[in-house]
């Protein structure tokens, strides 16, 4: 009675892992070797551990990654590319969000940005920073969508609020003056308060132009924001006439596919 007592408490506290481990405990009779101190920290030890492997795993879905299979560890050094892997693996360890910094990912179509730029977000998420993933054209529809239904204010916010907001296919189309606007706000409500990764094809010297140059109002501004204290990591090839794609190194086409 008193043990089904307890159990139940438990349960009702939300404390599943805890119950689950006295159930498994009050069943083995080996445990009775053990102090009461060490069995109740074995139960707290589950409990924890359950715990922080839920919040991990919901930071991972809620980032909604493209890839959420990537891995800092599975980067590949030696499919032809020139790769900084040194910078890589400071800055998997997160000190550029401590540091309010941003990241700059550049290079061809298939040079594996996109996939670097979710091994990031991992190990963000990891770290238990609040971490989303999205297409610069999906970000810009919703902003859109959100000013015509008039809850423009909360969808900014969804997207300033992040600690680390990964851009992908970043300046590919050259936005509209209104996405321009929208890209200045948000990046303005997220400068100096968190981190933000780029993707692109063009390198940073291409994105004033992309921005509309200098017929654009907020071109120059929407620079200040972001490439004064940004790390870059542009992905070279070392011989294009040989280049792989790094979806066919990764596999991520056949993944697709099935």
């Amino acid at each position: 009675m008193i043990n089904n007592s307890t159990l139940d408490k438990l349960i009702e506290m939300r404390l599943t892992a805890m119950s689950d481990a006295f159930r498994m405990q009050m069943s083995d009779p080996k445990m009775k070797g053990f102090s009461f101190e060490d069995r109740f920290g074995m139960m707290v030890d589950v409990e924890y551990t359950r715990r922080k492997n839920n919040r991990l795993d919901r930071l991972i879905r809620n980032a909604e990654f493209d890839q959420p299979d990537s891995s800092i560890m599975s980067i590949d050094y030696v499919s032809g590319r020139r790769l900084n892997k040194d910078l890589i693996k400071r800055l998997a360890s997160c000190e550029y969000i401590a540091e309010r910094r941003n990241i700059f990912i550049t290079g061809a179509t298939g040079s594996g940005k996109t996939y670097m730029a979710c091994a990031f977000g991992m190990e963000a998420c990891k770290q238990h920073f609040k971490t989303q993933y999205i297409r610069l054209p999906d970000l810009l529809i919703d902003l859109k969508n959100a000013q015509t239904e008039g809850n423009y204010r909360k969808v900014m916010v969804k997207y300033a609020n992040p600690v680390l907001l990964v851009i992908d296919e970043w300046l590919l189309l050259k936005p509209t003056p209104e996405e321009s606007k929208f890209i200045f706000e948000l990046l303005h409500h997220r400068r100096k308060k968190s981190s933000t990764i780029f993707c692109s094809q063009y390198r940073q010297e291409g994105w004033y132009e992309q921005l509309g140059g200098d017929s654009s109002p907020v071109a120059d501004a929407i620079l200040d924001r972001i490439v004064h204290d940004s790390y870059r990591i542009n992905i070279e090839s070392l011989n294009p006439s040989k280049d792989l794609s790094m979806r066919e190194v990764y596999g991520l086409d056949q993944q697709l596919s099935e």
